[in-house]
């Protein structure tokens, strides 16, 4: 399998070594990110063998008989979910590293399927926790997202829960060598729940809904956050909440960049919406230290040592990373860029 010239792009030398000779298993492997960073692993590492562990065989199928994977003698792919805890354990066995990825994440569906939510995002959490450290895996790196941060979803709430079993976790492993980190970042560009596609589909009506035109959000590329996860992989010592520094958006800029044709209508914020969304609470602001490229939540408890990283410098004591209060904007031709 051959890099790409946007492979290439952000891939830092001294992370090509970290995953050589190494078993990485990815649950929710099928998913946008997964697909992203399997192909990442293999196209730019050389690692001894990459597991995707999901319970949809379609989706697994399709991705196996792709041109980008058919060919690849290092994947694997396990039928699976993270609900159910003997298979997750038997699949851990001689796993070097874990991305979990997998997770129940519209907002509405989660709304109305609360339990599902609770047992898929919660229970499957302290799943890969206990199969991971049964296991001895090395690191685990569990994905987050901005609605963790003062949830006011069902989705977010079971998300923040995530992330705390996480980090938590550290304390569980014990003595072992079994490390856990959690990454956090905003929309993703392009991924499934996605407000472009729906844009694009109305595009020809000459009407876009708009929830609210002051809404803002955090806005990420897929390569970005496969970048930022290897790169976190590298660093972690365990128990971190490594947060990317990363642009906002107004929607309302969204709509003008894919459809300027169109007038808006406003249709109000949705239930468990925000109007802006956070990454950073004020809350976490006393543990946080900046870097040029991120923000780094350093836990309470110092389960694996202290760990100093370069460059890093604390924030201040009533900082907040919300999208409204964003340094750095994308403006209506950037995101034109990046939605075509």
């Amino acid at each position: 399998m051959k890099i790409t010239a946007k492979q290439k792009k952000g891939i830092k030398m001294s992370n090509r070594d970290f995953f050589d000779g190494k078993t990485v298993l990815v649950t929710g492997g099928t998913g946008s990110f997964g697909k992203k960073i399997v192909g990442r692993l293999l196209a730019a590492h050389n690692p001894k063998k990459v597991i995707i562990y999901s319970r949809d065989e379609l989706k697994q199928f399709e991705m196996k008989c792709s041109d980008e994977f058919k060919n690849a003698a290092k994947l694997r792919f396990f039928i699976g979910d993270v609900r159910d805890y003997p298979r997750l354990k038997m699949s851990f066995h001689n796993v070097d590293y874990v991305i979990h990825a997998a997770a129940l994440k519209q907002v509405p569906a989660c709304e109305y399927n609360p339990f599902e939510a609770v047992k898929t995002n919660i229970i499957g959490a302290e799943n890969v926790i206990t199969a991971a450290i049964e296991n001895n895996v090395d690191r685990v790196i569990a994905l987050s997202t901005d609605k963790a941060a003062n949830p006011v979803n069902l989705y977010g709430a079971t998300k923040l829960c995530a992330d705390k079993l996480f980090i938590a976790g550290n304390s569980y492993a014990g003595g072992e060598r079994t490390r856990f980190g959690v990454v956090r970042y905003g929309n993703v560009v392009g991924s499934r729940g996605s407000v472009i596609p729906l844009f694009k589909k109305l595009r020809n009506t000459g009407v876009l809904p708009i929830t609210d035109e002051r809404m803002t959000r955090f806005w990420i590329t897929l390569e970005h956050t496969v970048d930022f996860v290897i790169e976190c992989f590298r660093i972690m010592a365990g128990g971190e909440l490594f947060v990317p520094k990363i642009p906002s958006m107004k929607l309302i800029d969204l709509a003008r960049a894919i459809a300027p044709e169109c007038r808006h209508s406003v249709v109000g914020i949705r239930p468990g919406e925000k109007l802006h969304e956070v990454l950073i609470t004020k809350d976490d602001a006393r543990r946080t230290f900046e870097t040029k490229d991120m923000y780094i939540v350093k836990p309470d408890f110092d389960w694996c040592g202290k760990k100093d990283f370069p460059g890093a410098k604390k924030v201040k004591e009533d900082f907040i990373y919300s999208s409204d209060n964003n340094p750095e904007w994308l403006t209506v031709e950037q995101l034109r860029k990046m939605v075509e």
